[in-house]
């Protein structure tokens, strides 16, 4: 009898130790995605940009079609509403209309931030950068942007390379007489 007991108790382990293995959840998976505050970013980025004046730096600002006026009012107005995908959409649609708008791009590098594109957002803004006047509040944002990806990233050398930038778009104005 103590064999069969034996057998029955060495069942009874074998069982339990297969439904442990059974019921173990797998490992969960690594993010590849860093954590990080889309939302905040974007403000840090908007607010170094400083002062909009234009008093003590030179600025430039094109003129503004009032159709991509329209699109550009539905994007903020989306992304008031966190409704991000949209505001990337009304922004990408601006673009369709205007070609390389610097504001524009630097606009839709913000969106592509808050839809959580680093990539998307690196590029729209090097684009901006390259096309637009390289001085002034926008060009900031431009660097801005680059170096909070770049920081986001865990590259610091790329994030310090691009605060360097930043802090060379401030141009004074030249006198007015």
């Amino acid at each position: 009898m103590s064999v069969r007991l034996l057998r029955g108790a060495s069942l009874a382990l074998a069982v339990a130790l297969l439904a442990a293995c059974a019921t173990t959840a797998p490992p969960a998976p690594e993010s590849i995605e860093p954590a990080y505050d889309p939302v905040a970013l974007v403000a840090q980025i908007r607010a170094a940009a400083g002062n909009d004046d234009g008093k003590d730096e030179l600025a430039i600002q094109p003129l503004r079609d009032p159709m991509v006026t329209g699109l550009r009012d539905n994007a903020a107005q989306a992304e008031r509403e966190g409704r991000y995908t949209d505001a990337a959409t009304a922004l990408d649609q601006a673009l369709a209309e205007t070609g390389d708008d610097p504001a524009v791009l630097q606009e839709r590098a913000e969106a592509a931030l808050l839809n959580r594109d680093l990539d998307g957002a690196e590029s729209f803004a090097r684009r901006a950068h390259d096309v637009g006047a390289q001085v002034g509040p926008l060009c900031r944002r431009h660097w801005a942007t680059i170096r909070v990806v770049n920081a986001t990233r865990g590259d610091a050398d790329a994030a310090a390379e691009a605060q360097k930038q930043l802090d060379a778009c401030k141009v004074t104005a030249p006198p007015r007489y």
